[in-house]
């Protein structure tokens, strides 16, 4: 089965399911010790995290800034799965190495394929079409689904055999954008505060204990998350570049970090803004061609 265009694989994204392949780094932490070092390494609850369940943490500089973004798996009692974007991998395991102080754990970076299977379906999808990879959940901003890691090629075949389209790249940053999942590289790197970029919601346990970075996290939650900037979802009226700037009455307030173009909402964009620029504000997009960016709340719904 080909690769479905644009508007037929974003339809199956939203409206069924559909396979993509993604582009993931895995890092495994096992060992006697394995879960309670991670306890104190990121800002998620995983001593709770009973086994074949999966959530969202951070791995967090000790003055608070993200080092890494992970889905974290929990395969058995002293075995954990953290998955993140490309390239973060072998800093995520050099980070986690240089906190590990007689401490029973080992950590590495696997080499194992990645895709996922995201839409409302993708349950059934996968119901039907039995993979030997392993299965890890996802859900954000309304995008949900699964990721399958270490996934042979006759996964992908078993799925496409079941009727379940591969889609492609550009399809997948529709959705991404829309539902405001943010990337490494993109939207993420050392400088970003958790709070910026949405995730601290998701991602954080504020009843755990202490962890590496918990102060700055805690800090702005007292405060009412009031940060310089945040991540907002953008209706453009045309195509732009990521790193554009965004300009107001009063100059730049902004910058943007993705961009993409939705058959269901035209170009839509991710971008930081400064925190005195509302939604539904109207910004233009620095550039050649007059580009105009209405200011969204996220997920980008469109209203």
């Amino acid at each position: 089965m080909a690769e479905l265009a644009l508007e037929d694989g974003y339809r199956a994204l939203r409206e069924a399911a559909g396979v993509v392949a993604t582009n993931r780094d895995v890092v495994r932490v096992g060992g006697p010790d394995a879960a309670q070092y991670l306890q104190g390494q990121t800002s998620q609850d995983l001593l709770a995290l009973p086994a074949g369940a999966a959530t969202w943490a951070l791995v967090l500089q000790p003055q608070g800034k993200l080092d890494a973004f992970v889905r974290a798996y929990r395969a058995s009692g002293d075995e954990l799965i953290l998955v993140t974007d490309a390239g973060v991998g072998n800093k995520l395991v050099a980070r986690l190495e240089r906190f590990k102080l007689r401490t029973r754990v080992e950590i590495g970076l696997l080499g194992c394929p990645t895709v996922a299977v995201l839409g409302p379906s993708a349950g059934q999808a996968l119901a039907g079409a039995p993979v030997a990879g392993t299965v890890v959940a996802f859900e954000w901003g309304g995008l949900e689904g699964y990721e399958l890691l270490g996934t042979a090629a006759g996964d992908v075949a078993a799925l496409r055999a079941a009727g379940v389209p591969s889609v492609s790249h550009e399809a997948y940053e529709a959705v991404r954008v829309e539902a405001g999942f943010p990337r490494h590289g993109s939207e993420l790197d050392e400088r970003t505060v958790p709070a910026e970029a949405g995730l601290v919601s998701a991602s954080v346990s504020f009843t755990k204990g202490c962890y590496t970075g918990q102060e700055l996290v805690a800090r702005i939650d007292s405060r009412g998350s009031n940060v310089p900037r945040r991540l907002r979802g953008l209706l453009l009226s045309g195509p732009a570049g990521p790193g554009a700037a965004l300009v107001g009455p009063k100059g730049v307030v902004g910058r943007l970090t993705s961009v993409a173009f939705s058959p269901r909402l035209g170009w839509v964009a991710l971008g930081y803004v400064g925190r005195g620029v509302e939604v539904s504000s109207e910004l233009a997009v620095e550039g050649d061609e007059a580009v105009e960016a209405t200011v969204r709340e996220l997920p980008l719904t469109g209203s």
